[in-house]
């Protein structure tokens, strides 16, 4: 018998699957072979109409067709994304990089600077033989006064000031970073200039109102400082911080801070160690549980 090509009808059962399941595919294009196009007429001369359905012989089929479909899409977007990726976390990495540095020289500096004032200061104060206690407790009292107002101070130049008439400074703060500084952190050196201002005022002079000058600078450099770690190095993660993440309340207090970024209550919490303590007030602190649950599974991530 000579071989040759042939072609046999095979009846299997037909498997009639859902539309919807069609709908799920991606936007692949169906082979040529799942629409027999007919003769538009038979021998006869009459018109037939047909109807097309879509027969598979198992649901398994469908599968490794998703499957593959799937895993082609994977190595195109592998191909695509992945220098972009690549590029976007080196930069980021040199961002962090930068910025961790300017840190540690800044906070480096001004402890060292702090430090050897109150020790030279208070040091030339007991030379006589007399502790001038009014004056040290003065110092003591406007170091811890200061830094609490600080907070005070930065949550009303946060909602009075930078969302208003300084927006155009304190916006880059609230759009996407490119580089590793930007515009807002101009104000940390405008609170800055008054610190440096009233310590050394204190440090070269003797007496109870240079003392309290003393005290009110050292407490804004504290907090200052402070607010560096927690805010920059914590809440927006422009540098490692170490142990302090896993503080609880500065956790809530960070959380606290990314809802002033989401912008569901107007903005509030504006403040930032007192953030929680402000949603509480306008009735945040679900939102503000769901959000401490976000980062901590994006931490344990």
């Amino acid at each position: 018998m000579a071989a040759g090509p042939f072609a046999a009808p095979v009846f299997k059962p037909f498997r009639f699957i859902n539309a919807s399941n069609l709908l799920r595919l991606p936007n692949k294009p169906i082979p040529a072979s799942l629409f027999p196009i007919p003769s538009s007429t038979l021998g006869n001369g009459r018109k037939t109409r047909f109807a097309i359905c879509f027969v598979l012989e198992e649901s398994k089929q469908s599968i490794q067709v998703d499957n593959r479909i799937a895993e082609e899409l994977e190595e195109v977007n592998y191909q695509i994304l992945t220098p972009r990726v690549t590029e976007r976390l080196a930069r980021k990495r040199s961002e962090r990089f930068t910025y961790l540095v300017a840190a540690v020289m800044s906070s480096f500096g001004i402890t060292s600077m702090a430090v050897m004032a109150c020790y030279y200061r208070f040091y030339w104060q007991m030379e006589g033989g007399d502790v001038p206690l009014v004056e040290l407790f003065g110092t003591f009292s406007l170091s811890v006064g200061a830094a609490v107002g600080m907070e005070f101070w930065a949550r009303w130049a946060h909602r009075a000031l930078w969302h208003a008439s300084l927006w155009h400074m304190h916006e880059s703060h609230h759009r996407p970073r490119e580089g590793p500084f930007e515009l807002n952190d101009v104000f940390a050196i405008i609170n800055a200039i008054p610190a440096i201002g009233l310590l050394s005022y204190g440090f070269f002079n003797k007496g109870l109102f240079p003392g309290l000058c003393f005290g009110a600078g050292l407490g804004i450099t504290v907090f200052g400082m402070a607010y560096m770690f927690v805010h920059d190095g914590l809440v927006h993660k422009r540098f490692p911080v170490g142990p302090i993440a896993n503080v609880p309340y500065f956790r809530k207090v960070a959380a606290a801070h990314q809802l002033h970024h989401s912008d569901k209550f107007n903005g509030v919490p504006y403040g930032l160690f007192l953030g929680p303590k402000e949603l509480e007030e306008v009735g945040g602190l679900e939102e503000l549980e769901k959000a401490i649950d976000r980062r901590i599974k994006s931490y344990n991530g």
